[in-house]
């Protein structure tokens, strides 16, 4: 079987004003990557609540943090071919997927879906057991991009063998 791609974002906060700061990918083989983002100036927002949970300073970003351009750019080498990746919080990834692009001039070259499409209802009814049990079971750092674009995509492939385990299919 092969797996979709995952993409998470994690950001400066939640509200206005927000914008990425890290973007990671589960490819269709399981890998994953991420990157740190570098700040623009002008991305001034930063929500201290948001920073206990993904656990990245400012300070960091400005040290380890990759430019716009190049995140961007990586983005479309990553994705172009395949075309479509999926997140679970698309509402706000696509948000900060957009604003990135736009920092960067460049256009997209693939899109984003919400990861909903691809669930059955049965998938869904079993998401947050499976999710919480899979976590606990593979020791998943949570709110680091990578790493829970791993976890989205896991859980996938877990509630997807039990749908079909549970129809026959």
């Amino acid at each position: 079987m092969t797996l979709p791609t995952l993409l998470d974002i994690e950001a400066s906060g939640f509200g206005r004003g927000s914008y990425p700061i890290e973007i990671g990918l589960a490819r269709t083989d399981g890998s994953t990557c991420a990157f740190l983002i570098q700040p623009l100036a002008e991305w001034t927002h930063w929500d201290p609540k948001a920073e206990l949970l993904h656990g990245i300073s400012r300070a960091r970003l400005q040290r380890e943090g990759h430019p716009v351009v190049e995140v961007a750019r990586w983005l479309n080498d990553e994705l172009a071919e395949i075309g479509i990746a999926y997140s679970d919080s698309w509402g706000y990834d696509n948000t900060w997927m957009s604003l990135l692009f736009h920092h960067a001039g460049m256009l997209p070259r693939f899109r984003l879906e919400a990861l909903r499409r691809l669930l059955d209802e049965r998938q869904l009814e079993l998401w947050s057991a499976a999710k919480e049990a899979l976590i606990t079971e593979c020791d998943i750092q949570r709110h680091r991009a990578g790493e829970d674009a791993r976890l989205l995509q896991l859980t996938y492939e877990h509630t997807l063998a039990l749908s079909r385990a549970e129809s026959g299919s």
